[in-house]
């Protein structure tokens, strides 16, 4: 009893101790005591700029000045894109492995190019949230031609991970989808949609981290539509590869775009990253597209017209009902009959699924 009693006194006299020490802070420190402090989410958090992202931020032409002393070297090719070229490097200042973005040499001086890049630099360096790679550095190498930097991320692509879907278990892969949508709902609190999510803009860190790639097809608050009038300079679309993405035409990579994308009929707003997320949940599920068709013509009729089967139907598995009625809510044609948001997508993915 005499115990008992030394230790509460102890306790008191230690809860007094950082009561004082916090200056002014005694409700934390009691809930500390209580073990019941709450850590807010990331979205709750009040910062100092959240105005939305604009075009004057993120549009602003790069200045003309070449820097002589260039602090990057020792390049190791990443991987290359249609026009980019990803790159490793050392960061000779900061004595670190980074990653390099640039155009590659015949879009190097493509205006259109050169303004995607720069919006995907500024606009990955507004949206600072643990599912978005931070940008560190954006400029002309000794050549004029633009780059940026950002964090090396080791891992694997979404597309990658599918490749080998056995290996993992669907709790893993549900818990990638949850990240993905809480770096999209943050976006859209800025006035961002990403316009491009697809397993290949995933990637999945060896520590379970998740980003969100490739920023530059991005809305950004603002924005006007780009044209989808047809460009006869353009081979026909039978021609062309399923996941490309047509320069002037339509932005997103076809299996995974919503319909409204496809056709610009209304504005684009956040419903259109709910769809493409639903999209690859559903290949998650089944390992196969929500959009059926072997040229790019097929697959567009497919995504306006074509309801998906369901998941449970198309993979001939037990596939938990809440997954399988959110995936398909989110493949709705019609805006309007979709999620309201992400912040609903991510409260469905976090409850308890796997008993429904």
């Amino acid at each position: 009893m005499k115990g008992c009693f030394a230790r509460r006194q102890a306790l008191k006299r230690r809860k007094a101790l950082w009561q004082a020490r916090c200056l002014g802070l005694p409700k934390v420190v009691n809930k500390l005591f209580k073990g019941s402090l709450i850590v807010p989410k990331f979205s709750d958090v009040n910062e100092s700029d959240n105005l939305k992202v604009d075009l004057k931020d993120t549009d602003r032409p790069l200045a003309e000045t070449l820097n002589p002393n260039f602090r990057y070297a020792l390049f190791s090719p990443i991987a290359k894109g249609g026009k980019s070229l990803i790159q490793s490097c050392s960061d000779l200042y900061l004595s670190r492995r980074i990653c390099y973005k640039s155009l590659r040499r015949e879009f190097a001086e493509d205006p259109v190019e050169q303004k995607r890049l720069l919006r995907e630099a500024r606009v990955t360096a507004i949206l600072q949230h643990p599912n978005i790679v931070p940008t560190y550095d954006l400029g002309r190498d000794t050549r004029g031609h633009y780059y940026f930097t950002m964090k090396l991320v080791h891992g694997y692509t979404l597309r990658e991970v599918l490749d080998y879907r056995e290996r993992y278990d669907l709790t893993q892969l549900v818990d990638v989808i949850e990240q993905v949508a809480q770096a999209l709902s943050y976006a859209h609190t800025k006035g961002v949609i990403h316009r491009d999510v697809k397993p290949e803009n995933i990637l999945v860190g060896p520590f379970g981290e998740v980003v969100l790639l490739d920023w530059g097809l991005a809305k950004v608050w603002d924005t006007p539509e780009p044209s989808a009038s047809p460009d006869a300079s353009e081979p026909e679309s039978e021609a062309l590869p399923l996941t490309m993405t047509r320069h002037g035409k339509v932005q997103g990579t076809i299996s995974y775009m919503s319909p409204e994308q496809l056709t610009n009929e209304t504005e684009i707003d956040s419903r259109a990253d709910i769809y493409s997320l639903g999209a690859v949940l559903y290949e998650v599920l089944t390992g196969q597209n929500a959009a059926v068709g072997e040229t790019m013509d097929e697959l567009a009729r497919s995504v306006r017209y074509d309801t998906p089967g369901l998941p449970s139907q198309v993979a001939r598995l037990k596939i938990p009902k809440l997954l399988e009625d959110l995936t398909m809510r989110c493949l709705k044609k019609e805006p309007s009959e979709r999620l309201a948001n992400m912040e609903e997508m991510i409260r469905l993915l976090s409850q308890n699924w796997q008993l429904s």
